[in-house]
């Protein structure tokens, strides 16, 4: 059962899109300078109140508490910046307040974290003197798109006095002297407070929009997360999950161990005692020693297919040598429940052999679980990949069954180390067991298709499922 590809919108493009975006962009402008000038007086009067009390105690918690409320209205910023279109921003790291790191560090944190003062200075400084500019472009251009619109309804409502300038002819005059006094300055100025209205109303979009990316620019600049707390956050990622998946393969490695220790070890040591007395008494008791043959045959039989058994947790050949499809399809045979196994994956999958391996390894232990614990009477194993918008890769596998449910990826249950190996592959494991089943489990692994240019890339993001 595979997740269903959510179509692909169409974006729209051009002139047309700027018009849909001019609602919420007119929203976030005509916002922006009385929301700037609050901050200003607000933080403001906090921040010096607290400087021109450092000297008391009761000072520094004001500075502080004027360094929340900066970011307060830094981080309102970007969430009407989100909410008039823009791409988001990614906040910063800020330092944890619940007093794990000690009461004090948490409270004096800000005096020495770089993006409560980036946030104070946004407020107090570059945000009023942008946002002043922005909104004062903004009402002008509105109020020229309107008036000059509108200005032929109510400008002959007003009173007539006596102009001395006519901007109409003025224009006139210099384009083609001697032509003005043959036009009506009255009507020639409708004329061209129309034009004006026109023009006016077909830059608005455009104007808007640069406005906005004004405020965008500024906003990444300095509310935004550096480079440096990406790749922090990158390696600590990485580190992990790759944690995660030295944990999953000890814990696999015990577990065989156990296995074997317990299986076909002990049915082996029987067996090595079997030949022993065959020994003895093979010149002596003929028939006893032929009783013990059959009792060796059985045993070695025994101990042949749970090695058989066991030998399923590592790569067949069949693996190696017809890829992953083909040995998905032979691990989906062998099962004791009935699996139907569908096979999405294209003859031109180029799966680099690691992820390879892994699935096979998941879904063996997929479908163990399933024939063990389930009481399953039927299953069904899909494999996909899918190559996201994004440029990302994905291997997507599920399994589902018919059996009782309450499966579930909490410690001390089976999938938990399923999901520690998913997560080691920066992948993600869903489960779907509701009691009484059905019972739907789908391993999301990301992949760079072999042949692909190698390189640092940002942290993938799980899909949709």
């Amino acid at each position: 059962m595979a997740p269903a590809e959510p179509a692909a919108a169409t974006p729209r493009r051009g002139y047309g899109a700027l018009w849909a975006s001019v609602p919420r962009e007119l929203g976030f402008l005509i916002l922006t300078m009385p929301i700037a000038i609050t901050g200003l007086v607000v933080v403001s009067t906090v921040f010096f109140t607290g400087v021109g009390m450092i000297a008391l105690v009761v000072g520094i918690f004001l500075m502080i508490a004027a360094f929340f409320t900066a970011r307060g209205f830094g981080t309102l910023e970007l969430v009407r910046l989100r909410w008039a279109g823009r791409p988001e921003i990614r906040r910063p790291q800020w330092p944890r307040t619940d007093g794990t790191g000690g009461f004090w560090r948490a409270t004096f944190s800000p005096f020495v974290d770089g993006h409560y003062w980036l946030y104070l200075l946004h407020t107090l400084v570059v945000n009023p003197i942008v946002s002043v500019f922005s909104w004062t472009v903004t009402i002008a251009w509105v109020s020229g798109a309107l008036g000059g619109l509108t200005g032929w309804i109510w400008q002959p409502f007003i009173p007539a006095d006596d102009r001395g300038f006519w901007l109409n002819q003025w224009i006139l005059d210099r384009i083609a002297p001697g032509t003005a006094s043959l036009v009506d300055p009255v009507a020639g100025e409708r004329v061209l407070e129309l034009l004006l209205g026109v023009m006016f109303l077909l830059t608005l979009p455009l104007v808007f929009r640069g406005l906005t990316l004004m405020h965008d620019g500024v906003a990444r600049g300095m509310l935004g997360a550096w480079r440096s707390e990406a790749l922090e956050r990158e390696v600590a990622e990485l580190s992990a999950s790759r944690g995660a998946a030295v944990q999953a393969e000890d814990a696999s490695l015990r577990r065989l161990e156990r296995d074997i220790h317990d299986g076909p070890q002990q049915r082996l040591v029987r067996l090595q005692m079997d030949l022993a007395s065959i020994e003895r008494r093979l010149d002596q008791d003929p028939e006893a020693a032929r009783a013990l043959i059959a009792e060796a045959r059985d045993q070695a039989r025994e101990t042949l297919d749970e090695l058989r058994a066991l030998s399923r947790g590592f790569a067949p050949p069949l693996l190696q040598d017809r890829g992953l499809g083909s040995a998905l399809g032979a691990l989906a045979a062998r099962s004791p429940v009935t699996v139907a196994f569908d096979n999405g994956l294209g003859a031109d999958a180029s799966l680099p052999a690691p992820i390879e391996r892994n699935a096979y390894f998941i879904a063996a232990e997929l479908l163990t679980n399933v024939a063990k614990h389930s009481a399953a009477t039927a299953a069904r194993l899909r494999v996909q990949t899918r190559a996201l918008a994004d440029g990302t890769h994905w291997l997507d596998l599920w399994v589902t069954d018919n059996g009782r449910g309450g499966a579930s990826v909490a410690a001390g249950h089976g999938l938990a180390g399923l999901d520690d190996r998913v997560r080691g592959l920066r992948g993600v494991l869903v489960v779907d067991s509701p009691a009484g089943g059905p019972t739907v489990v789908g391993a999301h692994i990301p992949f760079q298709p072999v042949g692909a240019g190698s390189g640092a890339s940002e942290p993938v993001t799980p899909p949709t499922v």
